[in-house]
């Protein structure tokens, strides 16, 4: 069977991370890192390729994802997975060539920060390296250049100049070569450039923050605000890596469960940096709570196998028997090993790294063609439909007490989650909280459009309600003389457990119950899942606007002396709007909650 790649792509995260392209048997063929891996997965795709990549394409039949939280936790992980696993589509190093370095030499009054391949380092300038790529350096020197405004001309060239160049005009060199830039000055700039990329940006930045302080206060905005820039930009820079932490020897393991559907990714850490992860799809024919489950597969995965124990293990759920799989572990190991869910820091970014990888296995799990297929025809036996049905359409409401209402529609086809249908109604001119009428003015404006021959007609069409939702589909049917459509109302059951749901089918006095484990169930779970997620996605966009345009006088918690060290640390608000959480957890006086509540108010 062909590798189909449209379903694939449905499913894939735009977040960063690698991927790992496979063969019929399963051996690595390439391994690649991306800053959005739904684009850089498209790209192969689509479009025209050159012949070794038609050839690395038409050999995959399966792609594994790994989501990171950056491009360069990516990148560290991608050149871990090339090492150990030696693709043959990928460019293998061999370790004794020669390393790249940033290069500075001590024979020039204005040095250039300079690319350079040494296998040893000699006495004529200082080698900042060595670096694990050209790319790597390359990177970096144009990060300097634009920051700090170095030059990266030969000497020959800034030797012969009467005037500035290009790199001048654009901001990226200060002209050295036409003096106008004095020799102390820019050794400082280029000192600040070298102790960056020593990893002293902090330092830096501190001392630029200092400057920029004694321009304003002398009146010279113009070198305040360059310096503003400096800085903001460094504080990009310094965003904290979560993966590659250094220290510390862990397994995460995190479970992710949706009805018909399990997951178990394990993601292993050594000496704090993350090696990759690998996913497992478990029967859970006793239907165990997902702890118990959890515990049990952990108990097999190391006790029943010869694998290394690493001295922590985090895991998604609290375990059932924490210390008594503790004790076991630390029996075949030698050594104390710890089990636990609570973790902070740089641990929780990898137990969220862990579910974020769990959930999108699921997803590409649940969108796999086979299993569309058998839970469509499933649907179809159980309605007893004289053919299977090809388009389901479900809506419904999400709102805050009535406020900022928004009613969803998403739709299923053959090949899953159709996104390009989905469609989202801001409902307006209704009384607060009332769901029968938001239903019937979405339903209203989808099947007026559809009327109106707009749009494509389900075969089916699901509201996430029972018998009142239901019938105000059925009034909105007979207003406007819709025909051919059927009717599912999906209400909870009394413990709102997945699983116990009431069906209603075209009527509320004609109820079906289906199994627990029937795949026509499981569909109607899915799309309601994925219609309430994306109710939910517009209620809070919608709900959070106004929040988007917020100042820091309107934060709760931030007063003067608050709002005047985030803009000191930051550079100014622009500087403070680009700051991730942890990035705001960073400036003095300013707890995680804090700047969870900060990045909330300012990002909605």
């Amino acid at each position: 069977m062909s590798f189909d790649s449209r379903q694939f792509l449905d499913t894939i995260t735009e977040s960063p991370g690698v991927y790992r392209m496979l063969d019929e048997q399963g051996e690595t063929l390439y391994v690649g890192k991306a800053r959005r891996l739904k684009a850089r997965l498209a790209s192969y795709f689509r479009g025209t390729l050159n012949t070794k990549t038609q050839a690395l394409v038409s050999r995959i039949a399966d792609i594994q994802v790994t989501v990171t939280n950056s491009e360069t936790e990516a990148l560290l992980l991608e050149q871990t997975l090339i090492k150990e696993q030696r693709p043959p589509y990928n460019i293998l190093l061999r370790d004794d060539k020669s390393y790249p370095f940033v290069f500075v030499t001590d024979r020039h009054p204005y040095p250039a920060l300079e690319y350079k391949r040494a296998r040893t380092r000699h006495g004529d300038g200082r080698y900042l390296g060595p670096y694990p790529s050209s790319g790597a350096v390359r990177e970096s020197l144009s990060l300097m250049q634009k920051i700090f405004r170095i030059r990266n001309c030969e000497d020959s060239v800034f030797a012969h100049r009467s005037r500035p160049c290009l790199q001048y005009q654009i901001g990226r060199c200060s002209a050295p070569c036409v003096g106008y830039i004095d020799e102390d000055d820019y050794r400082r700039d280029l000192e600040h450039a070298v102790q960056c990329l020593e990893g002293k940006s902090e330092m830096v930045t501190q001392e630029l923050t200092r400057d920029m302080e004694a321009a304003s206060q002398a009146l010279d905005f113009e070198e305040a605000a360059r310096l503003r820039d400096q800085i903001q930009q460094l504080r990009q820079l310094q965003q904290r890596q979560f993966v590659d932490t250094g220290s510390g020897d862990a397994d995460i393991f995190a479970l992710a469960s949706r009805p018909g559907a399990l997951c178990i990714s394990v993601l292993s850490v050594r000496g704090g940096r993350l090696l990759g992860a690998r996913h497992h799809t478990p029967s859970n024919g006793l239907d165990l709570t997902p702890d118990t489950l959890l515990g049990d597969f952990i108990s097999q995965y190391y006790l029943g196998q010869a694998r290394e124990i690493p001295a922590e293990i985090i895991t998604s759920h609290a375990l059932t028997d924490t210390d008594l799989i503790a004790r076991a572990l630390e029996t075949r190991a030698g050594k104390r090993v710890r089990v636990t869910a609570r973790v902070r820091g740089h641990r929780a970014q990898w137990q969220e790294l862990a579910r974020t990888n769990a959930e999108q296995q699921l997803s590409s799990q649940l969108a796999s063609q086979s299993q569309l297929a058998q839970r469509f025809a499933a649907l179809g036996d159980a309605l007893s439909l004289e053919r299977v049905p090809a388009r389901l359409e479900c809506f419904d409401i999400s709102h805050s007490h009535g406020e900022a209402t928004v009613a969803s529609c998403v739709v299923f086809d053959a090949n899953g989650p159709r996104k390009s249908d989905y469609r989202r109604f801001n409902i307006k001119n209704i009384e607060a909280g009332d769901d029968y009428a938001a239903m019937r003015q979405a339903l209203t404006r989808r099947f007026k459009r559809l009327k109106d021959g707009e749009g494509e007609a389900p075969d089916l069409l699901i509201v996430d309600g029972g018998k009142g939702q239901l019938n105000m589909a059925r009034e909105v049917f007979a207003e406007l003389g819709v025909e051919g459509v059927g009717l599912i109302g999906v209400a909870k059951g009394t413990t709102r457990k997945a699983g116990l749901e009431t069906l209603f089918i075209e009527t509320p006095d004609r109820t079906l119950d289906l199994d627990t484990s029937s795949p026509a169930l499981h569909l109607l779970q899915h799309i309601r899942d994925e219609s309430h997620r994306f109710a939910i996605t517009g209620h809070r966009t919608r709900r959070d606007k106004a929040r988007r345009t917020s100042t820091l006088q309107d934060i709760p918690g931030v007063g003067p002396r608050r709002r005047r060290e985030l803009l000191r640390f930051f550079g100014g608000l622009q500087g403070v709007r680009q700051a991730s959480r942890e990035e705001l957890a960073r400036v003095p006086g300013i707890s995680a909650t804090l700047a969870e509540s900060i990045h909330r108010a300012l990002h909605g």
